[in-house]
């Protein structure tokens, strides 16, 4: 029965994009548990075919961090490029949100979302961390004219 509630509730769940990570530097050395770091993730947009978003962000190693309990910093920074033809695959709404990840135990997340500018035929994400009692301002943008793509 369990497996069934689980099972439902994934599906109602929005898609989002799943992050690939690409690279990671070291920033802090921690003697036990894994260093403080930088990553950089890609993910495809999942309702726009052909474009492609490139985040980094920090993630907060030692102990806490090794056992996913630490809590990461805020700062985040974005771009998103064509990477082939756009499509889109479906009506895109604005603000919606295409990436989510957990940067805290419980209470704390980043998000990208999208925004659709049609005065200028261009694709907007951006990149900020909310928490449920008191978010960050703390966010970073891109955006991308959508252009005919040419083989």
């Amino acid at each position: 029965m369990l497996k069934k509630l689980l099972a439902v509730a994934a599906l109602a769940l929005p898609a989002l994009a799943n992050a690939e990570q690409i690279g990671q530097v070291s920033t802090v050395f921690k003697f036990v548990g894994p260093n403080d770091r930088i990553v950089v993730e890609a993910f495809d947009d999942p309702k726009v075919e052909g474009v492609t978003c490139y985040l980094s962000r920090a993630k907060t190693g030692g102990i806490k961090g090794g056992l996913g309990l630490a809590e990461d910093r805020a700062e985040a920074s974005i771009a998103c490029r064509q990477v082939g033809p756009i499509r889109f695959k479906g009506e895109l709404k604005e603000g919606e949100s295409v990436f989510k990840e957990r940067t805290s135990l419980v209470f704390k997340t980043m998000q990208v979302v999208r925004f659709f500018d049609q005065k200028r035929n261009t694709l907007v994400y951006l990149v900020y961390s909310d928490r449920v009692i008191e978010g960050s301002p703390q966010n970073a943008v891109t955006a991308i004219p959508i252009l005919p793509w040419t083989k």
